[in-house]
């Protein structure tokens, strides 16, 4: 997941360029040719199932078999990202619900000085942190603190070194940034990854964690230049919405 002082200015340019879009469906995501998708049975479900696609033409093709993940402890909720506004349960800081919708992929990250990924990738140090704290300015971004600071990620509770800052713990070992709330609103919901799993059966706190197999393989063949996207729907949400949506139908690959 090219060196960055802000991981989250990349998503930004990557929303621009996906809101683009097609002006014969007028779906800001019309333009993406890879595509990570994860359902769960229902909104408050904490366990999935992701498989990643290509498309080509209008037809989508299973690149990957399916594979199990765990998402936010409490479920999901509608964040912000790509997708039209909707109606029902809404993400909200430290609600413990993973966001639901279309959102672009950012940046890929880990502790690592480099990774097998054609995603722009940050080595993490023991000074980076995503900030989580709703009324900072630098809210839902990445940052240095020997750059902005100490007092800037006083309070954040996401070190991005985490096995340095949390008795080793290797989530963060590899991951890539999910774009949720690229505009920072205050109480949103921030600091949204796709990462490791501590285990196949411990949820998270809102992000998508799986294995390390399923990472290193989704890094190596996500390419910047189809604008890829990370749906995550419950199964009911994604019947709802998958044909208006131009989304693609679970199969076996």
């Amino acid at each position: 997941m090219v060196a960055m002082a802000v991981a989250l200015a990349m998503l930004a340019g990557g929303c621009r360029s996906l809101a683009d879009g097609d002006a014969a469906t007028g779906l800001p995501w019309s333009r993406s040719t890879q595509l990570v998708l994860v359902t769960t049975a229902d909104w408050d479900a904490s366990r999935g199932t992701l498989q990643a696609f290509e498309r080509d033409g209008d037809q989508w093709r299973a690149a990957s078999a399916p594979a199990p993940v765990v998402i936010g402890r409490a479920g999901s909720a509608w964040g912000s990202g790509l997708h039209p506004a909707q109606g029902g349960p809404a993400k909200r800081e430290g609600d413990g619900r993973a966001p639901a919708g279309v959102f672009p992929i950012g940046s890929a990250f880990g502790y690592a000085s480099g990774v097998s990924t054609a995603l722009p990738y940050r080595a993490m140090r023991a000074s980076d942190y995503c900030i989580d704290v709703s009324q900072s300015p630098l809210y839902n971004r990445i940052v240095d603190s020997d750059q902005v600071g100490a007092a800037a990620v006083a309070g954040s509770t996401e070190p991005m070194r985490r096995d340095l800052h949390a008795n080793g713990d290797q989530r963060y070992k590899l991951g890539f940034v999910i774009g949720h709330n690229a505009a920072g609103a205050a109480d949103a919901g921030s600091c949204i990854f796709a990462h490791l799993w501590k285990a196949a059966d411990e949820a998270t706190a809102g992000c998508t964690a799986m294995d390390e197999a399923t990472m290193r393989s989704l890094l190596g063949w996500l390419r910047p230049q189809h604008q890829p996207v990370f749906v995550l729907l419950p199964k009911p949400e994604y019947q709802r919405l998958r044909s208006g949506w131009a989304l693609p139908s679970p199969t076996p690959r």
